[in-house]
């Protein structure tokens, strides 16, 4: 029997079946579309999402077929204003100290692969017509060759877009707005001083391009501003309508279009990211500007949040309440990151004098200054390469030992190079456990024991302490790498207490 019904086979969807194949949950993906995307779409894979893909031994695939950018150019008024090295940025931060792009198409063809080897096929040309919650089940329509037949299930998961059919149903308001500004996205063979591998960002008076490297000779995707339109006029927009005034500033050549597209930008958040047993995830809960390359990455967050969640209350390991916190947890985030991109995004595609100037004149005289600061670089990594998301203060998050918090994502510890693992690489059980740094009461291994509960002894080392772990605490780690409990006491009693009012259970328990 299907236990979870996945709405959707984007990246978020495919993530989502993966993870919760790997936990033993039954599942099946239905995707209205005939087949996966053909073009680019999303680009940046961030080092969060490559962290978490490391659990699931993705992690290399993506990174061998993936570009990783070396460095990020500032353009004013067709002159270079700035260069910022990007390689290893996050050194010592996380094992993907980089940024890395991969084309969305070749994204999910990879998650598929991945998911077919695992006995799961996606269900194409098959929609969800709606569906029922009676409160212990689902029942879901789904519609395939115009025949609609039932689909029962425990879970149904909305990764449907946009336009979700899930959230419909649900009748969950989707409030936010739309720029006013037309965008065009071209994938290209681009030559020219800016065709180098490289990220560049030229900022005009009238326009704003933004020019992103792909792996192959030349091939580089464009997004920029096209010249104000109706909405029905842009319908029938093409390359040559695009203003070539700043690619001939910057001395591009544009030698092929491969894939063309004009869109409007738009900023929203689901008023709620779910409601009884179903759920919204990426672009159905959250839509926001391209700025940071993060719509995608998060709502990859958003299935591997959900997934081990949903795998505990199935398989009786967490008590059904467990799943309310995967709203507060991703919904502050999604928030957040809206209106921060939003006002990254007004301030580089508003017209008006003042916003001009400050755009192409004293930004190319500020970035340089700012872009040779050490310090302003690696808080640029942490905060879009997404290592920076916390669940503080959310329901499964407790403590506080050294500089580390319970809901915090636990601290990287590279590898000392005498032949121990770093301390991510027990991550890939997918399972809760304890780390502490240094020695372990026999208390606290008692009880680990006792419960199941794998208890990882790690080293002390200078580098712990750099990374603000504190000596002899417990944390204990949840399966999605973030701490629930930072206990500088490493008790057993509050790492039981913290089990028992959640419900939980672990290795050894009795579901």
């Amino acid at each position: 029997m299907t236990e979870v019904l996945i709405v959707g086979a984007g990246p978020t969807g495919l993530v989502l079946a993966l993870w919760l194949k790997r936990l033993g949950v039954a599942v099946r993906i239905i995707d209205r579309t005939p087949e996966p995307g053909t073009t680019s779409r999303a680009l940046a894979v961030h080092a969060r999402t490559l962290e978490l893909y490391e659990q699931m031994g993705l992690a290399k695939d993506v990174v061998d077929r993936g570009l990783q950018v070396a460095a990020i150019n500032f353009w004013a008024r067709g002159h270079h204003a700035a260069r910022a090295e990007l390689a290893a940025i996050g050194q010592g931060l996380s094992p993907f100290p980089y940024f890395l792009m991969f084309p969305q198409d070749q994204h999910e063809r990879l998650l598929i692969e991945h998911l077919q080897r695992a006995g799961v096929e996606v269900e194409r040309r098959t929609e969800l017509v709606g569906f029922e919650d009676d409160g212990d089940r689902v029942v879901a329509h789904v519609k395939c060759d115009g025949v609609t037949s039932p689909c029962e299930v425990a879970y149904i998961a909305g990764c449907d877009g946009g336009h979700s059919k899930v959230r419909e149903v649900l009748g969950i308001g989707f409030p936010g707005g739309t720029y006013e500004r037309f965008f065009y996205v071209a994938d290209v063979e681009l030559r020219g001083p800016a065709s180098n591998h490289e990220l560049h960002v030229a900022l005009d008076d009238a326009d704003l391009l933004a020019i992103f490297p792909m792996k192959g000779e030349n091939a580089a995707r464009l997004v920029g501003t096209v010249k104000e339109v109706s909405e029905e006029k842009r319908q029938d927009l093409t390359w040559k309508d695009v203003s070539q005034d700043i690619l001939e500033r910057m001395m591009l050549t544009v030698e092929k279009v491969h894939w063309f597209s004009t869109y409007r930008v738009h900023h929203r958040v689901a008023d709620h990211f779910g409601r009884g047993r179903a759920f919204l995830l990426g672009d159905a809960a959250h839509v926001h500007s391209p700025v940071g390359g993060q719509g995608m990455n998060t709502g990859i967050g958003d299935a591997i949040n959900l997934a081990w969640k949903l795998a505990a209350v199935l398989q009786r390991r967490a008590d059904a309440t467990f799943l309310a916190s995967y709203e507060p947890e991703r919904i502050a985030f999604a928030r957040r990151l809206v209106n921060t991109t939003d006002r990254a995004f007004t301030f580089a595609s508003r017209d008006g004098a003042l916003a001009r100037y400050v755009r192409v004149d004293a930004m190319p005289l500020l970035m340089p200054r700012l872009m040779a600061r050490a310090s302003v670089k690696r808080y640029l990594f942490r905060t879009v390469s997404q290592t920076l998301i916390r669940y503080r203060g959310g329901p499964l998050a407790e403590g506080r030992a050294g500089r580390v918090r319970g809901g915090d994502r636990l601290p990287w510890v590279p590898a000392d190079g005498g032949g121990e693992a770093d301390n991510f690489a027990p991550l890939t059980s997918l399972d809760w456990q304890v780390h502490v740094y240094g020695e372990a009461s026999a208390e606290l291994t008692a009880s680990c024991a006792r419960r199941g509960l794998p208890l990882h002894v790690l080293p002390w080392s200078p580098r712990a302490d750099e990374a603000g772990l504190a000596r002899d605490a417990a944390y204990l780690v949840r399966p999605d790498g973030y701490v629930g409990i930072a206990d500088p006491a490493a008790s057993a009693a509050t790492l039981e207490r913290y089990a028992d009012e959640r419900g939980l259970k672990f290795g050894c328990d009795n579901p």
